[in-house]
Parts: structure tokens; C-alpha cells; sequence
């Protein structure tokens, strides 16, 4: 097996092109607009993307010794929906003012426009059976980059809420972020039969809350939402 087969490789690659289309022609006043995320424009929450890309080029780079500690649903374990708002809003301040140290919104454009397909390039180059350091932890390479497509789907959607006319995330890498959020959910559980994937990601992320309906499908299992924040 070659690592440009490993099906968390695609849906990267489709998870950070889909971000590219959705911001490549945007305005400078259309990356002003409100994401889904409190307090970050569509630039900030993009800046928030882009370290991540960051991140993965320094961890696809610097293998590490196994065995892993966590896995693609275990790794998410560390950032519960209901963290310590504290922490959550240092980090959502630190983005914002490094976003805005750009001279306009779309000078972050241009840096993902570079550092996302390197991030898709340097996966595609990866030891499938290889293992990385993240975050604190050691995660084999698929499951890290099932990670990475998680949370790019998911921000994604954060991105769009106020731009109706762009797309949302591909069909591959959404799969991978259903099946993570699966997997943060007690096996007893039942998803409600309405919820379309996005529905299903924004609940479990905690962007769009249960209603009464949602609470009387999901039974005790609604009390675990957010899965994750």
C-alpha cells in the first residue's frame, strides 16, 4: 500500500480544496463576515485552518516512535464540548489579533493558497504505517490525518454560515468527520433520522443546539453533546 491510497490522504486533499474554493474569491469585506464561531470573522477562523496545516507539515516531517496513544476518535477526547471557556477564549483572542496583524483579510488567502495543498503534498508522501507527535500525542498517520479532515469539515461549515452561496465540504471528507463524531457517540445511542450530515456535524460540534425533538431521539445520549467544542 502506498500512502497516496490511504483514503484519509483524499479526503484531505478534498477537505483543504474545498476551503480554498469556498475563500479563494472572496472580498476582503466578504472575509469579514461572522463565521459560526463566537468572536472570529471568516479571516480569523481561516488563520485558525491555516495552523493547522501548519502543524501537520511540522508533524508529517518529524515522524515519531510508536505505539500511539490516541486514536482518530480518542485524540478528540482532549477537546471536550464543554472545555474550560478560559483556555477556549485565549485561543479564540490569540487567532483574531494574529489574523489581524495581515494587512488585509486576504493576505491569509494567499498564506493558506501555500501552505494547504504543501500540508496535502507532504501527507501523500506519509508511511501509512508510520506514527506523528501532535498536540502531546502520538497518533498513527491515518488516524492523524482523519483528525485534520475532521476538524477542516467542520470549520468549513463554520466558514459558510453567512456566505449562502458557497459550497460546503466534499462527500469523502465529510464521511471520515460522521464517522469520528460515530464514534464519540455511546453505541446505544440513536442519530436522529432527520439530521443531514451537516446537521449532525454542527450539533455534535456544538454550533446548532438539540431540541426537544433531538433530546427525546437521543435519550441519555444527549447529555454528551457537544462531542466536541
Amino acid at each position: 500500500m502506498t500512502a497516496t491510497a490511504m483514503p484519509e490522504h483524499r479526503a484531505l486533499a478534498e477537505a483543504y480544496a474545498g476551503i480554498s474554493r469556498a475563500v479563494g474569491d472572496l472580498t476582503d469585506a466578504d472575509l469579514q463576515r461572522p463565521s459560526r464561531c463566537r468572536g472570529w470573522l471568516v479571516a480569523d477562523l481561516l488563520f485558525h485552518v491555516l495552523c493547522d496545516a501548519q502543524r501537520a507539515l511540522v508533524a508529517l516531517a518529524s515522524p515519531a516512535d510508536g505505539p500511539a496513544d490516541v486514536d482518530r476518535v480518542t485524540y478528540w477526547h482532549a477537546f471536550p464540548g464543554n472545555g474550560d471557556p478560559a483556555a477556549a477564549a485565549r485561543s479564540a483572542w490569540w487567532a483574531r489579533r494574529s489574523a489581524a496583524a495581515f494587512d488585509l483579510p486576504s493576505g491569509v488567502v494567499r498564506l493558506w493558497a501555500d501552505t494547504a495543498p504543501a500540508a496535502v503534498r507532504a501527507a501523500g508522501t506519509a508511511d501509512p504505517s508510520g506514527f506523528v507527535s501532535t498536540q502531546g500525542h502520538v497518533l498513527a498517520v491515518p488516524d492523524f490525518l482523519a483528525t485534520l479532515v475532521t476538524e477542516a469539515v467542520v470549520h468549513h461549515l463554520d466558514l459558510i454560515v453567512d456566505l449562502p452561496a458557497v459550497a460546503g465540504p466534499g462527500p469523502t471528507a465529510t464521511a471520515i468527520a460522521v464517522a469520528t463524531m460515530d464514534g464519540l457517540l455511546s453505541d446505544d445511542a440513536v442519530r436522529p433520522p432527520d439530521w443531514s450530515d451537516p446537521d449532525y456535524l454542527l450539533k455534535a460540534a456544538g454550533r446548532i443546539p438539540l431540541n426537544g425533538t433531538d433530546r427525546r431521539v437521543l435519550g441519555d445520549a444527549a447529555g454528551w453533546f457537544p462531542l466536541l467544542g
